[in-house]
């Protein structure tokens, strides 16, 4: 046995440490010899599970992220060779916003199609164990987006990253080992603002990502009606996908990013699939928006989210942008967290302007009616609505008009100070009060009624002993509460 063991991790050198630089989010120059942690065998309950779904070990695997549910999936290849769910692992934390990456240091977790090479596996990182998503790809490159070292990690903590737990990027990045020793030469991982259903698209209809979204969802629906990965290729500044050589074509067609497409064709069999998977899809968003669907209020006061199951171990945790339908956070509360829960981990927070709202000492004012309207006349209609109209799904309005009663309004208060943060920590209210007239007395007495503010997480962590809040019992924390954030110095 102690043999076959160093086999095995001489053989895990030979395959990802042939000089190769790999970075974490810091930056690591890493050699695999002799590292345990990238070196665990894959859990019996995952061999298990897998025998059980008609899988082998080291059988292709492919990745799925998605923001809004905070989750990301392993999906193995079975002996049919389709692919089919293995695992799905709640996110710790991902930072920025729905929608793609843009530039360095915009927080923003990357959307859209990336392979993992063994390259761009990390066993050494800073992070426990990670993986480099390959942002920016040839698409992103061509849209001239900046960015570098984007990963999936351990820790539980992003500046532009998706953050799991120690134990959770321990089983993903066993899976992924086994997966080249099978013989696969990269994994594909597949990031999405949310899962690409017709409900989401109804509620974020506005968005104005939304035709990035719709071009992605192209290859979601591919790999939905074949279960296969599918093949990714840009031109045009577009994604591609399965594109094949034509009829009586003596080679293949070579793409750029930037450059025109040259001519290919999609297998009928997969065009006609996909083709018929978005017709129906798009006749159900036409039929959720007609039905008065709400559009998502977008929040970019709140940096990134986090899944439930972790938000409810965290004191005043919060999922942020990741809240979803179903259990809130008192069931979630009672559930296991699939791993250890570093104490320094910031939950998803509004900024100054949330926080000024809701600032006790000045007086409540409610927000002043609002109604979305349908579209003037002369406006361009929406593609969901022009398409509901057209499938005969109630009358011509794009959205439906939503009306909040009107109270009287308050005096406006001065706006608050805001002091910038260290570490990496949203920015926090000026302890002084604002600088406005005396409250009548009828005023001071609502004032005086509402509690004071609960402190910060980050106030509450400063102020706690050696303990490790949201740990799980048994546990030892991963890092030092004051170590933790030096570590962002080269995140973007």
């Amino acid at each position: 046995m102690n043999s076959r063991t160093l086999v095995r991790a001489l053989v895990t050198s030979v395959v990802l440490a042939t000089g190769f630089v790999l970075a974490g989010c810091n930056s690591d120059e890493i050699s695999l010899a002799n590292n345990a942690k990238a070196n665990k065998p894959i859990p019996e309950r995952l061999i298990s599970e897998m025998q059980q779904k008609d899988m082998d070990p080291q059988s292709p695997m492919l990745v799925r992220l998605f923001k809004q549910e905070a989750e990301l999936e392993v999906w193995k290849q079975d002996r049919s060779g389709q692919f089919a769910l293995l695992k799905t692992y709640p996110i710790c934390r991902w930072s920025g916003d729905l929608g793609p990456k843009v530039r360095e240091g915009d927080r923003q977790a990357p959307e859209g199609f990336y392979n993992i090479t063994p390259g761009q596996m990390n066993p050494q990182s800073a992070y426990y164990l990670s993986f480099n998503m390959g942002y920016p790809n040839a698409f992103d490159k061509a849209l001239g987006r900046t960015g570098s070292q984007l990963m999936v990690h351990g820790d539980c903590s992003s500046r532009g990253c998706y953050a799991m737990t120690d134990e959770q990027i321990s089983e993903i990045y066993t899976l992924g080992r086994e997966s080249f020793f099978g013989g696969q030469r990269a994994f594909q991982v597949q990031a999405y603002p949310f899962r690409m259903t017709p409900v989401n698209m109804a509620k974020h209809r506005n968005n104005p990502n939304m035709p990035f979204w719709k071009m992605i969802k192209e290859g979601y629906d591919h790999f939905e009606v074949t279960r296969q990965e599918p093949k990714v290729e840009f031109c045009e500044n577009k994604y591609v996908f399965d594109p094949a050589a034509p009829p009586n074509s003596s080679r293949a067609p070579v793409f750029n990013a930037s450059a025109k497409c040259p001519a290919y064709v999609i297998p009928d069999e997969v065009a006609d699939a996909v083709r018929q998977k978005q017709h129906q899809d798009d006749a159900k968003t036409a039929e959720l928006i007609a039905r008065g669907t709400p559009m998502a209020q977008r929040r970019p006061d709140i940096d990134g989210g986090m899944n439930k199951i972790f938000a409810a171990k965290i004191p005043d945790g919060s999922t942020g942008l990741s809240e979803s339908e179903g259990p809130g956070l008192q069931t979630a509360a009672f559930a296991r967290a699939p791993g250890t829960i570093p104490p320094t981990v910031n939950p998803p927070r509004a900024t100054a302007a949330l926080a000024a709202a809701e600032e006790p000492s000045v007086a409540v004012t409610s927000a002043p009616a609002t109604r979305v309207a349908s579209a003037a006349p002369g406006q361009s209609e929406g593609f969901f609505s022009s398409l509901a109209r057209k499938v005969g799904f109630g009358g011509s309005s794009d959205t439906t008009a939503t009306t909040t009663p009107a109270r009287a309004a308050a005096p406006v208060p001065a706006k608050p100070k805001v002091i910038e943060a260290k570490g990496g920590e949203p920015p926090r209210l000026a302890t002084t009060a604002p600088n406005t007239a005396a409250p009548k007395a009828a005023d001071s007495k609502v004032a005086a009624a509402k509690p004071p503010l609960k402190p910060s997480v980050s106030d509450a962590a400063a102020a706690a002993p050696a303990a490790t809040p949201g740990a799980i019992a048994g546990s030892q924390p991963v890092v030092s509460a004051n170590s933790f954030e030096s570590r962002f110095s080269a995140v973007r």
